[in-house]
Order: structure tokens, then sequence, then C-alpha cells
């Protein structure tokens, strides 16, 4: 009997030892593409029985050269970058592992909101640069003046699982708390201590805004130059979900004019940030390495869930979470 054929390509994996162990459960024929080898994958792929990736975009003509794929298992949370009509039409599962890093995701949104809140990296800087004074802030890089905590409201845009900590942990720091999601029962809303409102009211009422939302045709850019004109002047945007729900034309324009105080992004359109991206030029932008999820803990239960996925799905069993039913 033929053995199954899993390849694995991702920007997470250098050494796929670890998804190696876990797929002898089916005894498979594990082929390694490094992430940069593009085109190599693609012509893998079309005779493998599971794929496993992470940000590679798989698109309806990639999928029809699949002959053999039973799943397809995305390492993340996101699955945009896969077309779910098309495999779902051919009968390919296509897998995420949704709860693998809330904790990790949840808390460096709250480390966002603190730096940004108390200007922790510009104060750093200052000190680098020679100048020891608690007002530079605003006398050197004209920041609004700081608030206490409890004084402000965050408005959170999606009140999905990670969404759900950061109000659970907001709540130790005295935030009044709002959220702007059409799909959420306002009863769960009330557990973590928020209110339900409609995006409108959260954009002219939140000091702090945390964007949790998945991207879709609804939500891709749905921080643009209307949104960001709502918005107070003194307040700050947050994004660890997905660049594209930001319009950064629209955002470098809102920081350098002053219409809001500050950003501190995670995600961007393109990824890496080009180096001539204007926003880099600006000091109320904090922007980081799509880091949000990883520890050493997450890292390794996101590979191991995923090839689980495989090997469930290639042993005849229905996998933990498909995304294309």
């Amino acid at each position: 009997m033929k053995k199954p054929k899993v390849v694995i390509h991702s920007l997470l994996v250098e050494d796929p030892t670890l998804e190696m162990g876990i797929l002898k459960g089916v005894d498979a024929d594990v082929v390694f593409v490094p992430n940069e080898n593009e085109e190599r994958f693609f012509e893998e792929i079309k005779d493998a029985d599971g794929v496993i990736i992470a940000d590679r975009k798989i698109r309806p003509e990639h999928v029809e050269t699949l002959n053999n794929c039973k799943i397809i298992a995305r390492q993340g949370i996101g699955f945009d970058n896969i077309d779910l009509a098309s495999t779902k039409e051919k009968g390919i599962a296509v897998t995420n592992v949704p709860d693998y890093c809330i904790d990790e995701v949840s808390d460096y949104a709250m480390s966002l909101i603190l730096s940004m809140l108390r200007h922790i990296p510009t104060y750093n800087r200052h000190v680098r640069e020679g100048v020891w004074d608690i007002n530079s802030i605003i006398t050197k890089s004209g920041f609004p003046q700081m608030r206490r905590l409890s004084t402000q409201t965050l408005g959170i845009i999606g009140f999905g699982k990670i969404a759900r900590e950061v109000a659970r942990k907001s709540r130790a720091f005295g935030f009044s708390m709002i959220t702007a999601d059409p799909y959420i029962d306002e009863k769960i809303v009330k557990e973590y201590g928020a209110e339900l409102v409609d995006l409108d009211t959260l954009l002219r009422e939140s000091d702090v805004i945390t964007i949790h939302s998945p991207l879709t045709p609804e939500t891709k850019g749905m921080f643009n130059r209307e949104a960001f004109e709502k918005m107070k002047d003194n307040a700050i945007i947050i994004n660890t979900s997905r660049g594209p729900l930001v319009n950064e034309k629209d955002l470098y324009e809102a920081l350098n004019n002053k219409v809001i105080a500050g950003a501190a992004v995670d995600v961007t359109v393109a990824e890496p940030i080009e180096e001539d991206n204007p926003l880099l030029s600006l000091e109320n932008y904090i922007v980081t390495p799509h880091a949000a999820f990883f520890t050493q803990d997450s890292y390794i239960e996101l590979r191991e869930r995923a090839a689980g996925e495989v090997v469930r799905v290639l042993s005849g069993q229905e996998p933990e979470s498909r995304v294309n039913k």
C-alpha cells in the first residue's frame, strides 16, 4: 500500500523533525519544502495527500492541481490565505488552530496598549539621547497629556476569544470597556464587563481601540480616513489581528496630522513592512514583526496541533477544527 505524502512548507518551520515524529502515526512520506521555494512547493503538492502551511496563499488555480489532497492544515488562527470555496468543492478539508495563542496575543495587545499610553518606548529613546525629562513626551514628541488608565475607555473591535481575554485582563487596570461586534450575544459581552455598541459609537467614545476582527471583504480597510476622523484626537489604535484591516495610507495621514495620537501594530499590509513605508518615519507609530503569537509554548503547540489534524484526516477521522464545512 502506498504511503501518504505530506508536504510541509512554512515560514515557521526550519526543521520538520517535530512534524515528522507526529506524522509517523500514518506512516507518511514527509516532503519538506523551505518557505522561500514557492515554485517547488506548488509542484510537490500536486500529488500530496496532506499539506501543512502557514502564510502561503492557496488560490483556486492551485486547488485545481491537487489530485490526491485530503487536507490543508494551516499553522495559525486565520485562514484568509486559503480559498475555502474551491477546497470545499473538491472535498479537501481546511483546518486551523483557533485557540493556541489566546494568552500570547491578548498579553501582547495589553503590552502595546500600556506601552503607548505610558510612552515607554519614547521615554527609553529620549533617555538614550540624553533627555531626562518626564515632560519630554509632550515637549519633544508632541504627545497629548497622559491620563490614568481608569479614566479611559477601551474600545474592542470584535469579541472573539482573544478579545475576551483582553477584556478580562483590562478590567484589572480599571478601563471602561465597549465593544462592536455584529455577531456576538450581548449577554457574553456583559459577562466580561463590557458594553455592546455600534461601530460609530465605539470610534467616537474610545480612548484606545484594539482590533480583534477577522479579515473579510466586509472588514478589509475598515480603519480608513473616515474612521480616523470620527476618533478622538488623543486616541490610539492597536492592531494585532490582520494588517489589511487598516488602510495604511490613511493611517499615515491621520498620525502625521495628529488626527489621532498614535498607533501600535504587530501586523502590516505587506509583511515584512516595506523599508520605504512612510509610517516608519513617525514617532507615534510602533510596529513589531507579527510576533504577538510567539512564545516557545505556543510555537510548539501550533506545530503539533496542525500536524495532528493531518494525522486525523489521513486516518479517516474528522478534524477537530475544519473551517470549510
